[in-house]
């Protein structure tokens, strides 16, 4: 374990963590044999909850570089070394092969699976399947959905269990990990009640996305999600799938189709043109660009609300 720092004050420790992800780096030179508290951190929902919780302690990086599509990680030999150098490794298994295989293969001390730390679901078509990994049954292979952090139910329920893992790993500042992880908790239940009470009234149930990434978020606030193309979001749908999606519209009063900041709008846009509806961007929030409506998890799921609650007939 690398050396560590003091204990910062417990009222300083309260307070930490709670806006941008300033701290987060994908340098890898960045990484390892620090004073800190080393976590390599999957993509952005992961190193967003790691810098949360690790507060001042806590020295983060991503293996997933801002604007990059978490799913098409490939490691590489320099990000290999440097989960052999960190303290901690947390990520979410059956997101991204490359890094479930590279965690896996690595001797690190601390390796945190979100994916352990809450309940996943088949949500139909939204799980990221890959065969051969020991211990996982055919269906959660084939059929869980990865995307828990934009529920923030499950999310909160993921920070509470890596505050746990921060706490074993690291205890001289375990007490000021749990003082984090008990804000960040709190905040995310504001979140959970923002979109509860924002969404209740609404006029329609049913979304169109280009991306089936918010199964969580529709199930936890009694929504329906219409996924244009499955799981790639920029593969094309066939001319039955639009002509459905078109009468689905006109059945459930359907104005808009949403697409998302890191991959194409053309099916978006080409669906919304035949079917006469708006477009509009819901962020899976896989990662954070110059074109994200925030600049962090919290920011970003303020706005994906209001895209709802416009797109819903909610104001």
């Amino acid at each position: 374990m690398n050396v560590r720092r003091r204990l910062i004050p417990a009222a300083a420790a309260a307070s930490l963590g709670l806006g941008a992800l300033t701290a987060c780096s994908s340098d890898s030179a960045a990484t390892g044999n620090t004073e800190k508290f080393d976590v390599v951190a999957s993509f952005y929902p992961m190193a967003f909850l790691a810098e949360q919780i690790g507060g001042d302690h806590a020295n983060v990086t991503s293996l997933t570089e801002p604007g990059q599509e978490p799913h098409d990680l490939e490691i590489s030999t320099q990000q290999r070394a440097q989960l052999e150098e960190a303290d901690a490794a947390l990520f979410l298994k059956g997101l991204q092969p490359a890094v479930d295989e590279a965690v896996s293969q690595t001797g690190i001390e601390t390796k945190i699976d979100a994916a352990s730390l809450t309940h996943l679901e088949d949500h139909g078509g939204a799980g990221h399947s890959h065969e051969g990994e020991e211990g996982h049954s055919e269906e959660e292979e084939h059929g869980r959905d990865p995307h828990v952090w934009l529920d923030p139910v499950k999310y909160a329920e993921i920070a509470q269990g890596v505050g746990k893992a921060f706490e074993k790993a690291d205890p001289d500042h375990a007490a000021d990990y749990k003082k984090n992880t008990a804000a960040l908790v709190k905040k995310l239940g504001g979140l959970y009640s923002d979109f509860e009470n924002g969404l209740k009234d609404s006029k329609s149930k049913v979304f169109f996305t280009n991306h089936a990434a918010f199964g969580y978020l529709a199930e936890r606030y009694g929504l329906t999600q219409e996924a244009i193309s499955g799981v790639d979001p920029e593969s094309e749908p066939s001319a039955a799938r639009v002509k459905e999606l078109q009468q689905e519209a006109k059945a459930d009063g359907v104005t808009t189709v949403f697409y998302e900041t890191l991959v194409s709008d053309r099916t978006a846009k080409t669906l919304a043109r035949d079917a006469n509806l708006k477009t509009d961007v819901l962020d899976p929030l896989e990662g954070i660009t110059d074109k994200s409506r925030g600049d962090d998890y919290f920011q970003v799921m303020e706005a994906n609300l209001k895209a709802l609650q416009s797109a819903l007939g909610t104001k």
